[in-house]
């Protein structure tokens, strides 16, 4: 039997999102690496710019998967909030840290700009916590414990991610494919139920279309054996 894959669980954080102002493309890219490095993407949850819902989450998610991945609320307003909800979820102090000060003041010096008060909230971390390498806009993210804090912007999410999952422990990345089948979903329940337990260790998923007013399904196979994967979409295209 595989060993059992690392797992992870993602908390999006911003008013923004469930509004509908912005549409969240982080869990889109985050889903797609940890597929590529071998670790479950188990949950996914949503929170608004609330202080106390930020701890429940961040508590509950630490405690339930591996690794943790927030997205949003780093910034320099008065609305990203996300630094000190961390902090008290761990029970940490937040203030400002010397290392991340210098890499803000380093970066607006070049670019001639003044690092005011609102800009050096960003330089606030959680005691205890290790920064995460921002290349896109210097201001760091940070790691406490097995959550990582990353900014929402999505160029610097998917940044700061590219740092993070090197350090991580991956497993065997999944094999799938996906084969189009020109019938609803209602004519290939039972042979792809039937399918589903002849092989008990991969993921099987119908995702049903209509197209020129007909019904249609895509079936997804995935596992980690390649070959196991493709003996069952020869099987499935033999029955249908």
């Amino acid at each position: 039997m595989p060993a059992a894959r690392p797992t992870a669980a993602m908390l999006v954080i911003g008013d923004e999102i469930l509004s509908g102002r912005t549409r969240d493309a982080n869990m889109h890219h985050l889903a797609g690496r940890l597929t590529e490095a071998g670790i479950t993407l188990g949950e996914v949850r949503v929170v608004s710019d609330d202080h106390d819902a930020i701890v429940a989450a961040v508590r509950a998610l630490s405690e339930a998967w591996d690794t943790v991945f927030t997205s949003g609320g780093i910034g320099p307003t008065h609305d990203d909030i996300t630094a000190d909800a961390i902090g008290a979820a761990f029970g940490a102090a937040v203030d400002v840290r010397e290392d991340a000060r210098t890499l803000l003041a380093e970066h607006y010096a070049r670019t001639g700009s003044e690092l005011n008060a609102a800009r050096l909230r960003m330089a606030r971390i959680p005691e205890g916590a290790t920064l995460i390498d921002n290349p896109v806009s210097i201001a760091p993210g940070f790691t406490i414990r097995n959550v990582h804090v990353m900014a929402g912007v999505p160029a610097v999410f998917q940044a700061m991610v590219a740092s993070v999952l090197p350090t991580l422990t991956g497993g065997v990345p999944l094999t799938s494919t996906s084969t189009r089948i020109d019938r609803g979903e209602g004519d290939i329940a039972a042979p792809l139920g039937a399918l589903a337990q002849d092989f008990p260790d991969l993921s099987m998923g119908s995702y049903p279309f209509q197209k020129d007013g007909k019904f249609g399904t895509n079936v997804v196979i995935r596992g980690e054996d390649a070959a196991r994967v493709e003996a069952a979409t020869a099987r499935l295209k033999a029955l249908l």
